[in-house]
């Protein structure tokens, strides 16, 4: 799979005349939002948002655990069963970004919190 999103990657930096391209990899709902910050933060987020993807490669429960901050506030992590990916471009030194895709009221906690992360060449 790495090597399919590396290839991927330096396909389209070839094709792009750009001075830095972003590569959407994954839109996700935000996982683990109701334990953390994203209630108290609801009313400041807005979609478009930067959020800062922090790699936690201690994290006792999950291995490829990538914590999602904004404005250096705790709002979750990336779903587990979609963060390997991520983790690995991380762990290789990739640089990553997010942004808040969605923020939609509902009463599941899953649903509320849209966010897709960017491999950033």
């Amino acid at each position: 799979m790495r090597f399919a999103l590396t290839s991927l990657l330096l396909l389209c930096s070839l094709c792009v005349q750009a001075e830095t391209v972003k590569v959407l990899v994954q839109s996700s709902p935000l996982a683990g939002a109701q334990y953390y910050e994203a209630d108290a933060a609801w009313n400041e987020m807005k979609p478009g948002d930067a959020l800062t993807l922090v790699r936690e490669t201690d994290n006792p429960h999950d291995a490829n655990a990538v914590r999602v901050e904004w404005r250096g506030r705790k709002l979750g992590y990336l779903p587990r069963a979609e963060n390997r990916a991520v983790a690995a471009e991380m762990d290789g030194g990739g640089r990553i970004e997010g942004r808040i895709a969605a923020l939609l009221p509902h009463k599941n906690p899953w649903k509320r919190v849209r966010i897709e992360v960017f491999v950033v060449l």
